[in-house]
C-alpha cells in the first residue's frame, strides 16, 4: 500500500492568508521527490564534472490525472509555490485538482547551477526596480497600478518577491540548452503540459521540437517565439529570439494545443506591448499552418489588474480556473487508469 502523505498549506508568518490557510484541507500526496535530467560532462573519471543538467521537484497526488503539469519559471521556482501574499500557488492548487506537478529548474539556475562553462554573477544596482516595472506592478518603482493584483500594503510581500529572484541566462543558446535538458526530463515524466512564465515560453517551444511527450503549452506572457523560416518578423535574434526553423520542424508545434496568456496594463509597457503584438502574429502563423494556438487576454475574461506573473497574483484561483478550462476543453484532465484496470 502506498504511503499517503498529508501536507497542510504553508503561508508566510503574519500574512493575511495565515488565518485562511488553517481551514484548508490537507493535501493528499502519494509520492514526492526530485531528480536531475540531461546535462553534459567535463573530463573523465576523477577529473570529471557533471554539469548543464536540470533539476525536477515533483509531487504526485492521490488518484492522479494522466497528464502532468510541468511548471517552468523564468526567474524563480517560488512563483509556482505561493501567491504574492503567501497563499497557495499553482503547485498546491493543481495538486488539489489531481494533477501530478513537476517544478523545473533549468540548467545553471536554482538547484541546477553547475554549468559546463564559466560565468560570473555581477550584482547591479536597480534590479528591484527593474523587476517591479518589468512585472508590471506599476509604471515606476513603488508606484502601483490602480487595482493591481498584488498586496500593495504588505511590505513583506514585496520583500519576499524581490528576494526570490535567480540570476537568468536570457540567450538563445541557453534556451536551446534548457530545451535539451527538459526533453530528457520528459522521458521520465511522460506526457505533460508545459506551463511556463516569461522566457520559459520560448524554451518550451524549443522543447516541443525535441520531445513527443509535450502534450500542450500554456505560456504566461512569453516574449520569445519560434517561427518557420521566411515568416514572422525578419530580424536578428536577440535575448528572446526569435528562433527560425524549417517548415517541417515548425509543424511539430501545430500538433499540440497552445495557449498564450496575458495580463493587464500591457499598454503601459512598450516592451510587453510589442511582445503581445508579436504573440498575436505568432498565433495567426501557427493556425495558418493547421495548428491550435490561441490568445487568452485575462481582462477580456473579466480578470483585471493581473501582472506579468498572473498565477501568483491575488486572484490566482480565478486564473487557475481558466487553465482548468483549457485542460478540460483539450481532454488533458482525464484520470490515470489504475494498474490492472481495463
Amino acid at each position: 500500500m502506498a504511503l499517503l502523505a498529508l501536507i497542510s498549506s504553508v503561508s508566510l508568518p503574519g500574512s493575511a492568508h495565515a488565518q485562511e490557510s488553517r481551514a484548508d484541507p490537507p493535501l493528499s500526496i502519494i509520492r514526492q521527490g526530485a531528480f536531475e535530467a540531461g546535462g553534459n560532462m567535463l573530463g573523465k573519471g576523477p577529473d570529471s564534472t557533471s554539469c548543464d543538467h536540470g533539476h525536477v521537484e515533483y509531487q504526485i497526488p492521490a488518484g492522479p490525472r494522466a497528464t502532468a503539469l510541468f511548471l517552468w519559471h523564468s526567474s524563480t521556482a517560488a512563483v509556482w509555490q505561493r501567491r504574492w501574499d503567501g497563499g497557495e500557488g499553482f503547485q498546491s492548487i493543481f495538486l488539489r485538482r489531481g494533477f501530478p506537478i513537476y517544478i523545473w529548474d533549468g540548467p545553471r539556475v536554482g538547484r541546477a547551477n553547475y554549468g559546463c562553462e564559466s560565468y560570473t554573477y555581477t550584482p547591479l544596482p536597480g534590479r528591484d526596480a527593474q523587476s517591479f516595472v518589468g512585472w508590471r506592478l506599476g509604471p515606476s518603482f513603488q508606484t502601483w497600478f490602480p487595482g493591481v493584483q498584488f498586496p500593495t500594503t504588505d511590505a513583506e510581500a514585496w520583500n519576499q518577491a524581490a528576494r526570490a529572484r535567480y540570476d537568468e541566462f536570457d540567450t538563445v543558446a541557453n534556451a536551446q540548452l534548457e530545451a535539451e535538458a527538459a526533453a530528457a526530463a520528459l522521458k521520465r515524466v511522460g506526457n505533460a503540459v508545459l506551463v511556463t512564465n516569461s522566457a520559459g515560453g520560448l524554451r518550451a517551444m524549443l522543447t516541443a521540437l525535441r520531445s513527443p511527450n509535450v502534450a500542450a503549452i500554456v505560456a504566461y506572457e512569453t516574449p520569445g517565439f519560434v517561427f518557420p523560416e521566411g515568416e514572422g518578423p525578419q530580424i536578428a535574434p536577440g535575448r528572446f529570439g526569435p528562433v527560425y526553423v524549417s517548415a517541417e520542424e515548425f509543424r511539430k508545434l501545430t500538433r499540440i494545443p497552445i495557449q498564450l496568456v496575458w495580463g493587464d496594463n500591457i499598454d503601459q509597457s512598450p516592451f510587453w506591448k510589442s511582445a503581445y503584438a508579436l504573440a498575436r502574429q505568432w498565433v495567426d502563423i501557427v493556425n495558418a499552418h493547421g495548428g491550435k494556438a490561441e490568445i487568452l487576454h485575462l481582462p477580456e475574461r473579466g480578470l483585471r489588474g493581473n501582472t506579468h506573473i498572473p498565477f501568483a497574483d491575488m486572484n490566482n484561483a480565478a486564473v487557475a480556473d481558466l487553465l482548468s478550462e483549457f485542460l478540460r476543453r483539450n481532454h488533458l484532465d482525464g484520470r490515470a487508469r489504475a494498474k490492472g484496470s481495463r
